[in-house]
């Protein structure tokens, strides 16, 4: 079968290589399913560059979450969704291992099924078991037409909460609104800390998402509401910032940490639970996956860079040679 590889580490667009590998077997334990889609994450960009948590043998093949067929192991025909590493979807066929797929209604797009795991399960778990976010609460989300930026306002939505988004430029923006958020900021216009301070009339966000870091994460504490929580998703902005406990002391906020596969290892019946959940979500039409873009998988490494510079809303993509043909 055809898939990419990463021999060496670096951007992902210079490192992709397209290969000849031999189909996967499935162990006892594990399903074989032919990928209908992979959705494209930020972590894979940094673990192609040997900068995440996990740090498969080189070589191996990217991509964190795939819908497919399963094909050997369990039920033929079965859709499935799930996540394939070390031996990623970036492929025609991947393994999923049975606690880490979980079957999805065949009437499902194939593309709103691989966007429908890593960044809802992310922030379900951080808006709901890290910060307990509450009916009438204000969230603000950074990053709002991103992937889970765009998830976690539609899932602050679906809480009862008023939800406040940033996003890079007007268009960016505009996104946001359209998913629903009650008042979207475009960061390029000015700070978005005066802007949070008077929409909440001086309290402040009582829920921060920040998949960024860096200067987001600083400005952020300027419009924490009294016992505020906030998310520390992910540093796309590649610096990992300073967490000063004084000031979280004289302000009475909390930092939450979220590094949602661990669940996976040490409460993995939390998400299957989320799984049900988001499900009924998607069938009520209460979220629904913002695809930005669905691309044939041999536009892998160039898909990466568009990531990388996010010149895309939501989420990419990626269909594999046999069905884009």
């Amino acid at each position: 079968m055809r898939a990419w590889q990463v021999a060496e580490l670096g951007h992902a667009w210079d490192v992709l290589r397209l290969a000849e590998v031999r189909v996967p077997e499935p162990v006892v334990g594990e399903v074989l399913v032919r990928v209908l889609a992979a959705g494209l994450n930020f972590p894979d960009l940094l673990m192609c560059a040997g900068q995440y948590q996990v740090r498969p043998d080189l070589p191996f093949t990217p991509g964190l979450e795939v819908c497919g067929e399963v094909v050997a192991g369990g039920p033929v025909g079965t859709r499935v969704i799930g996540a394939p590493l070390p031996a990623g979807g970036l492929a025609e066929y991947a393994v999923l291992p049975h606690g880490a797929s979980f079957e999805v209604p065949g009437a499902l797009p194939p593309a709103d099924g691989a966007a429908l795991f890593v960044t809802y399960q992310t922030a379900y778990f951080g808006l709901h078991r890290r910060a307990a976010l509450r009916p009438g609460e204000v969230l603000l989300v950074h990053a709002g037409a991103s992937g889970t930026g765009s998830a976690a306002i539609q899932l602050g939505r679906a809480a009862g909460a008023r939800v406040i988004a940033t996003a890079g430029g007007p268009d960016k923006a505009q996104v946001c609104r359209d998913l629903g958020a009650d008042l979207a900021i475009d960061y390029t216009d000015g700070d978005f800390v005066p802007a949070v301070l008077e929409a909440t009339s001086g309290r402040g966000a009582d829920v921060i998402w920040d998949p960024v870091g860096g200067e987001v994460f600083d400005r952020s504490r300027k419009c924490i509401a009294f016992e505020g929580r906030i998310i520390a998703v992910g540093f796309a902005s590649g610096r990992i910032p300073d967490i000063p406990a004084g000031h979280a002391l004289v302000k009475n906020y909390s930092v939450l940490g979220l590094h949602w596969g661990l669940y996976r290892r040490h409460r993995p019946e939390l998400v299957a639970e989320t799984h049900a959940e988001l499900l009924k979500l998607y069938a009520d039409g209460v979220v629904r996956p913002l695809v930005g873009q669905t691309r044939p998988l041999a536009e892998a490494p160039q898909a990466y860079r568009d990531l990388a510079e996010r010149r895309v809303s939501g989420k990419i993509v990626l269909i594999p040679w046999t069905l884009a043909a």
